[in-house]
């Protein structure tokens, strides 16, 4: 693609308008945003009320007024996100606890049953935790195969099937409905990690069969650094599966100290939430809101096979599936400096990522990026690899700033 046709496709872009809608930087060409989402306008208006006019003149009456609301809200504006109804998912702590409260409460249900599947490689939070899970249960253990060896390890002894649906390093996909209806053709539940999903491609969870799932808010959702994450429980687990981290917020009337928990999708809060950082997460979800998801993925698609042309014409090794089907919304290259390389290119202003060991990661996030920043990024990523650019000693020294 010339830099003309580029232009003239950004101009007939039908989400174009949304890139008028962010913070981005001039001179920069960001290509991380399933790292960290890029900053809303509107949010800096948003949190500055919060501070200044809910804490700062309303105090302690914000919480009858918005804030005491906000997990629940927030869930069920991402929930239409990812296909699941209202009362199925919540806005709440990190990735991490979130798998922690799913995984325990789903081996507590199923006390004949004491395995965690999951897929070596799958991201190194998703292991370590079901690891730790494993340890504090009696008798439980993970089982971590490679892709291709799933569904032989799919046994009678698997509590649950652990995936991330788009792999954070190669951007595979994983067929939601296929590998739900696996796992429960063999007793199992699921739990998917929606974290380079959600915002990003097509999700139907309930349509699907799904059981569990989290994500983050940070990545496609925009919701800012160490922005809460969701967790989604189908309504018919929620009066059998029990948060293990039960504290007074995830009570169905916490406000009147009374003991005991009722089911419902409230139950899977622990602590108070972080109101400033709600507010920071739901300014992107609503502005995800606000975009046609079909042309999100159209977009995706289209941004991927323009940066796929362009490493195919630098003879760079693509690992990321060709079908749009088979995979999420970035591109991954294999280079054998590519450590160096990302750090090259982040010097001349396109912000990549690295992924150990050789690994250089784009991410193509529609709502912001445009034709005309692919094309100038892969001009500069041609420049950096025919000058040898990258081979300056002092690129393979600096810190990655992602």
């Amino acid at each position: 693609m010339t830099l003309e046709n580029a232009r003239a496709r950004d101009a007939a872009d039908p989400l174009r308008a949304f890139r008028d809608r962010f913070a981005l930087p001039d001179g920069v060409i960001y290509l991380d945003g399933n790292s960290l989402g890029a900053l809303p306008k509107a949010t800096a208006a948003r949190v500055d009320d919060l501070v200044t006019r809910q804490w700062g003149d309303r105090l302690i009456r914000s919480w009858n007024e918005g804030w005491i609301d906000a997990p629940q809200r927030i869930g069920d504006k991402i929930a239409r996100l990812i296909g699941a109804e209202p009362g199925e998912v919540i806005a709440t702590d990190s990735t991490s606890v979130n798998l922690f409260k799913l995984l325990s409460a789903a081996l507590h249900a199923q006390p004949d049953r004491r395995v965690i599947l999951s897929e070596a490689g799958n991201f190194p939070t998703d292991l370590h935790i079901a690891e730790g899970v494993a340890a504090s249960i009696p008798g439980a253990s993970l089982r971590a195969v490679p892709r291709d060896r799933l569904a032989d390890a799919l046994g009678r002894d698997v509590a649950v099937l652990m995936l991330t649906q788009v792999h954070y390093k190669t951007a595979e996909r994983f067929d939601i409905a296929d590998w739900t209806a696996r796992a429960h053709t063999a007793g199992a539940l699921t739990l998917w990690d929606l974290s380079h999903s959600a915002g990003a491609i097509p999700v139907d969870l309930n349509r699907a069969g799904a059981d569990l799932a989290v994500g983050c808010g940070y990545k496609y959702l925009n919701g800012g650094p160490g922005a809460p994450a969701f967790l989604f429980v189908a309504q018919r687990h929620q009066h059998r599966l029990a948060n293990p981290l039960s504290g007074w917020m995830g009570h169905a009337a916490p406000f009147e100290f009374a003991d005991g928990y009722a089911p419902g999708i409230r139950r899977w809060l622990t602590g108070t939430p972080p109101i400033v950082a709600m507010a920071a997460l739901e300014e992107g979800v609503d502005l995800m809101l606000m975009a046609d998801p079909s042309m999100i993925a159209a977009k995706s698609a289209a941004l991927f096979d323009t940066m796929a042309a362009i490493g195919d014409a630098l003879e760079l090794a693509c690992i990321s599936p060709s079908d749009p089907a088979r995979r999420g919304s970035h591109i991954a290259f294999r280079h054998p400096h590519a450590y160096a390389l990302c750090q090259a290119l982040i010097a001349r202003g396109v912000i990549g990522d690295f992924r150990t060991p050789d690994v250089l990661r784009l991410g193509l996030t529609p709502l912001y990026l445009g034709f005309e920043d692919v094309v100038r990024a892969g001009d500069i990523l041609g420049d950096v690899l025919q000058t040898g650019a990258y081979r300056d000693p002092g690129f393979a020294k600096r810190m990655t700033v992602t």
